[in-house]
């Protein structure tokens, strides 16, 4: 017989049931609870903490405070302004806020760091912030700035032959420590305002684009415009340079430049082709403006062709050229279409300039062709041949007046003179 039995009626609810675990849970649990900061730092950041960390002559609070410092300030910057609350200190050095102070005054008394003066900040002058700067002795101990050589400092310190005050010395190392004026406005106090490796937009448009704020365009719509033109594989100068004429003229031009810039229409090639023409009508200009400048300069001049078989003379104003052949008895005068000639073959040395010798042998030449005036007297004397020359010109007068008879008989016919008549 059992004493007591195993289970008993109404004793299942006064004990407890087994407790049911989740092991997973348990696990994230755990990795929370030993969860580390998990960011990297610089080379240059983390050397100057763990030299922070091994200063031995001074306390280990100031080491901590120390090493959270040299993580917060700018490793590019090293001299410049802590910009860091007391709870994020304190929270990188493990201290409290007592403790936090008292390693502040240990690290200033043996110069490692300089606590700035409150300033005032807001429009009601009220005083706030107090910012830390790391000294020159600091920034060199924990490996932010090269070590400056110490013959080369005493030399300089005795060149100016003057001992600064502390006050001055430190102004002098750290421009922000020194007081504001009463019409300055403070500077920056969390940031930087004007970093260098900021991308900014230019504050005014190219000179091409201004004309545009004269049709309604805003100068940061302008901007926008630049950037879709760059999206469509355009330039908003090429769209703006074709189309000035109807964008000025039509009546919403933002739309209407909104709907080029989305055309599939090459801008670039048609200013290209605007400005060969361009190019070509000034190099146009500027070979006539030659031409006339050589014309000019060789007027009243007299040249010859290399076989002195013509002759070329220019007028005294350059605005005619009278050219006679050997074989002709009177010179052509030429008034117009003549400079364009005449300078190509004075550039490729086909005309000579008139010298004693040339004037003679072409006036040689003119004297070895009979003249028309020799020829009527041989005419006059020969009366066959005299005959011969009215033979031969009778039959063009037959022809003259036959031509005059017909042009009479139409005449005639068209105003409605009798046939009889007009055949008459």
């Amino acid at each position: 017989m059992l004493i007591a039995q195993r289970f008993v009626a109404g004793e299942g609810a006064d004990r407890p049931s087994q407790l049911e675990i989740d092991p997973l849970n348990l696990d994230n649990e755990a990795r929370g609870d030993f969860a580390c900061d998990r960011s990297n730092l610089p080379w240059i950041v983390f050397r100057a903490a763990h030299r922070a960390n091994h200063i031995a002559a001074i306390p280990s609070r100031s080491r901590a405070l120390l090493a959270a410092l040299a993580r917060t300030v700018d490793a590019q910057k090293p001299y410049a302004a802590i910009f860091a609350r007391r709870e994020l200190l304190t929270g990188r050095a493990l201290q409290s806020m007592r403790t936090f102070y008292r390693s502040l005054d240990d690290l200033a008394e043996v110069g490692l760091i300089v606590r700035a003066p409150q300033r005032r900040h807001g429009d009601a002058g009220l005083f706030g912030r107090a910012y830390i700067h790391l000294t020159e002795k600091a920034a060199e101990l924990l490996g932010f700035v090269e070590q400056k050589n110490p013959p080369a400092l005493a030399e300089t310190s005795q060149s100016t032959n003057a001992t600064p005050t502390k006050s001055e010395a430190d102004a002098q190392h750290y421009p922000l420590l020194i007081p504001p004026s009463a019409t300055v406005a403070d500077g920056g106090i969390y940031k930087d305002l004007f970093p260098k490796n900021q991308k900014r937009q230019p504050g005014t448009l190219p000179l091409d684009l201004q004309r545009l704020l004269s049709l309604g365009f805003h100068k940061f719509l302008v901007f926008k415009l630049m950037r879709e033109a760059k999206q469509h594989g355009k330039l908003l100068t090429d769209v703006v340079e074709v189309t000035w004429e109807h964008l000025r003229a039509a009546k919403r031009p933002i739309s209407y430049l909104r709907s080029l810039l989305r055309s599939p229409v090459d801008f670039g090639h048609q200013l290209r082709c605007q400005h060969a023409k361009i190019h070509e009508r000034r190099t146009r200009l500027n070979e006539i403006k030659a031409i006339d400048h050589l014309a000019a300069h060789h007027a009243g001049q007299i040249f010859f062709d290399e076989a002195i078989n013509r002759r070329f003379e220019i007028s005294a104003d350059g605005s005619e050229i009278s050219i006679r052949d050997y074989r002709e008895p009177c010179a052509r005068v030429s008034t117009a279409g003549w400079k364009l000639d005449f300078a190509s073959a004075v550039r490729a040395g086909r005309l000579l300039s008139a010298l004693p010798s040339h004037d003679a042998a072409f006036a040689e030449k003119c004297k070895s062709v009979p003249s028309v005036a020799s020829a009527t007297t041989r005419a006059g004397s020969d009366p066959k041949e005299g005959a011969r020359a009215f033979i031969e010109q009778a039959p063009v007068a037959a022809i003259s007046a036959r031509l005059a008879d017909m042009k009479r008989l139409l005449r005639a016919t068209c105003a409605g003179v009798r046939k009889d008549l007009a055949a008459i």
